[in-house]
């Protein structure tokens, strides 16, 4: 084989979609060929939407457990189809069961992702079945059949899946690091952004794309994890597995010291705006977050790793800084040190790079634990249920919109009896979300790609009349829209869209099928819509301020778990990396969160917005001093300088569980000036120590990033009182006289 060719399937291999799209075009391919060799293509369709309905609910996991996750998705296929089956020549008691099983099935998703993915595709496959039925008429003979068919096209694709995970099990883990890495290398390249030494710049706007950036990498970061987890149970010794255990470690504590910030950005411009210092840090990072992308390429290609440029990088900035201290500016006095401490950052961030390619190198893994966000026992899982049985909680509200708005597009379809009617609960199912905004972005997708599949439709059944062909059409939109759904809806949905036309004509109802899909897409659509502007609207503003807080403490909780850590020693145990990783979830959902309110209608989002980035940039700007702190963390001695401030240290973490009560409650508590006063003093106290000792020119890890800390303490609760202000904008059309 050419060696071209070679790296182009190696190439190929590597693509997340790739080994998901091969396995679909398998379980098509199998089911094309058994309706060809049985001369009966019309068994094509209600295998094909089986095969649809098991893909959309595959989970990650090993091969043991997605055997398990199988059986169980078959078991409520068969439960969902048959029950379907049976009612539905009683509409009362079919509409009844229709509500109930919608409600239960999305409270199920309060469990957990993997159970929300099961119960979405029971659902899918209900309506799959309505829709077999309706195709023969209600028969019943055939309808049973159908239903088996439903059945046996999803377990033939589980099949195939439990097989493919049990061949290529560590495929998956090796993609989702490559990805960690590639986004911690975009992370790193907007970080280098910061230092850029020009005077003017809009660094708040590059605080918001890099803490937005931070969303992406923490996601990222949750998904290398869970994927190494569910693969870790019962294979603790398992040294491939081992391998990316020390990666994904690594990974976490290049992310701690690339989101670390050791001093104002600003100030440091000003300062040395006629050297190359900044340049140097600037190029540094940039060329690390280069290398960190190239990592994640050779550990998918299992290809040499060279980091030559950063390492020459860090060796010009290290001599920039040594050509600093020589001139002895005393005004650089208060700079010199964080300046040094960002260089021993950036070095250890280095070699961490290094580490990452050849993880093996270290023997010594530490507590190599992992938490398990899954429940473990029944009880457990119904408590998370328990809890979520409120009108606060998204997944409740979603579980009565769904149920009524599915129950809407039922009672419609039996008033007007449209012809293909049951694509309505389809489309409503598919475009129904939890959220407004999401719900904005599918239906209006949903709406576009359906056009564009049915004009590609009857463009092509109408060129390739010949069955065979327009099975073969059915089979590659069947994977295209595998391949594109996450990425790119309006063509997964013009390819699915397309692909029902092409089997649908198997049985001579392709053309009948144009137009009542796009009339019962805009109905469905429409339903939706409504349902989710008026059905328990989970407005995101108004949750607003609750999501702020709880960034607030899990920050807190992370600089408590820092102390402790310089109070006994640096450890990277269970402990600190979950107060590590709550915080950066935190950061990251507050992202999220403030992403969604922008889509919502402007009465419900004016002045929320820009107060809750204003917050998201100064949070996720306390985050990175906290990152300072945990990345030098050690154990101070008792004669350490720094030593003395641990009391101050403390006194931030009782500010911070006080600001963020306050604002959970929408009251600020008083006092909280004279608190950031006292520990200014503090600080202002220790900064005079320091200055008096002249023996005295080392980087002091408590010292710099408190007093930046608190400098930020006072323009946080400024923004967390704006946050905390009642405004009837936010409540809805209805109140448009706005206060402050």
């Amino acid at each position: 084989m050419p060696p071209s060719l070679s790296l182009s399937l190696r190439r190929l291999w590597t693509l997340d979609k790739f080994a998901y799209s091969l396995r679909v075009f398998l379980a098509f391919s199998g089911a094309l060929l058994l309706s060809w060799s049985l001369a009966d293509f019309a068994l094509v369709l209600p295998l094909f939407l089986g095969i649809i309905a098991s893909a959309l609910s595959e989970t990650d996991d090993s091969w043991q457990g997605r055997l398990q996750a199988l059986a169980v998705t078959l078991v409520c296929f068969a439960v969902a189809s048959f029950a379907v089956r049976w009612l539905f020549p009683w509409p009362w008691l079919f509409a009844l069961m229709l509500g109930l099983s919608t409600f239960v099935l999305v409270m199920l998703g309060a469990v957990g992702q993997r159970y929300a993915t099961i119960a979405s595709g029971t659902l899918i496959l209900a309506i799959y079945t309505m829709i077999n039925i309706e195709q023969q008429g209600g028969g019943a003979h055939d309808s049973w059949a159908q239903t088996l068919l439903l059945l046996s096209g999803a377990a033939w694709y589980g099949v195939i899946s439990v097989v493919w995970c049990a061949l290529f099990s560590r495929q998956p883990v090796k993609q989702s690091m490559a990805l960690l890495y590639r986004e911690l290398g975009r992370y790193l390249i907007l970080k280098s952004a910061l230092f850029e030494p020009l005077r003017g710049l809009d660094l708040e706007a590059r605080r918001l794309a890099l803490a937005r950036q931070n969303g992406r990498v923490v996601e990222a970061m949750n998904q290398a994890k869970e994927m190494i987890f569910r693969r870790l149970e019962g294979q603790r010794g398992n040294r491939q597995l081992n391998r990316y255990l020390r990666v994904y470690f690594i990974a976490q504590d290049i992310h701690e010291r690339a989101s670390s910030s050791h001093y104002p950005y600003a100030q440091l411009t000003e300062a040395f705006f006629h050297h190359d210092v900044l340049f140097r840090c600037q190029r540094l990072l940039d060329q690390q977050g280069q290398a960190c992308r190239r990592l994640g390429k050779a550990l998918l290609l299992n290809r040499p790793f060279e980091h030559a440029q950063s390492e020459q990088a860090l060796a010009d900035l290290r001599a920039s800084i040594a050509h600093l201290k020589a001139m002895r500016n005393p005004a650089w006095r208060e700079l010199m040190p964080p300046l040094g401490g960002l260089a021993d950052n950036l070095a250890t961030l280095e070699q961490q790079l290094a580490q990452a390619h050849n993880p093996d190198a270290d023997d010594g893994l530490g507590d190599p634990s992992l938490f398990n966000r899954s429940p473990v026992t029944l009880k457990e899982a119904w408590e998370r249920i328990r809890l979520n049985l409120t009108v606060g909680s998204p997944t409740f509200r979603h579980a009565v919109r769904l149920p009524l708005a599915l129950l809407a597009g039922y009672a419609l379809l039996q008033l007007i009896q449209p012809s293909q009617g049951f694509w309505i609960l389809l489309t409503t199912l598919f475009v129904c979300r939890p959220n407004f905004a999401a719900t904005r972005r599918f239906l209006t997708q949903r709406i576009l790609g359906t056009v564009l599949g049915l004009v590609a439709g009857w463009a092509l059944i109408s060129l390739f009349p010949g069955m065979l062909t327009q099975t073969l059409i059915a089979v590659m939109a069947g994977v295209t829209f595998f391949a594109s759904r996450e990425k790119h809806y309006v063509l997964a949905t013009a390819a699915i869209t397309l692909m029902a036309l092409s089997s649908f004509n198997q049985v001579g109802h392709g053309f009948d099928l144009i137009w009542p899909r796009l009339f019962d897409t805009l109905i469905g659509a429409l339903i939706a819509g409504v349902a989710v502007f008026f059905i328990l609207p989970d407005w995101q503003g108004r949750r607003l301020h609750r999501q702020a807080a709880a960034t607030l403490e899990a920050s807190c909780h992370y600089l408590d778990e820092i102390l402790r850590q310089y109070e006994s020693g640096k450890q990277d145990d269970l402990a600190y990396r979950l107060a590590r990783r709550n915080a950066h979830n935190a950061d990251a959902a507050l992202s999220s969160l403030l992403a969604n309110v922008l889509q919502e209608p402007e009465p419900y989002r004016r002045h929320v917005a820009d107060d809750g980035f204003r917050f998201l940039v100064l949070s996720h700007t306390l985050l990175g001093y906290l990152s300072a702190l945990g990345a030098h963390r050690q154990r101070l001695g008792e004669e350490a300088d720094d030593t003395r401030l641990l009391p101050v240290a403390r006194g931030i973490v009782a500010y911070l569980q006080q600001l963020a009560a306050g604002l959970a409650r929408r009251e600020m508590s008083d006092g909280l000036a004279e608190q950031r006063e006292a520990l200014m003093a503090a600080l202002e106290q220790a900064t005079q120590a320091f200055a008096s000792d002249a023996a005295d020119d080392g980087y002091h890890p408590l010292h710099m990033p408190l007093l930046l800390i608190v400098r930020q303490l006072e323009p946080l609760t400024e923004a967390a009182q704006r946050l905390s202000v009642r405004r009837q904008r936010g409540d809805g059309p209805a109140a448009l006289a706005a206060t402050g």
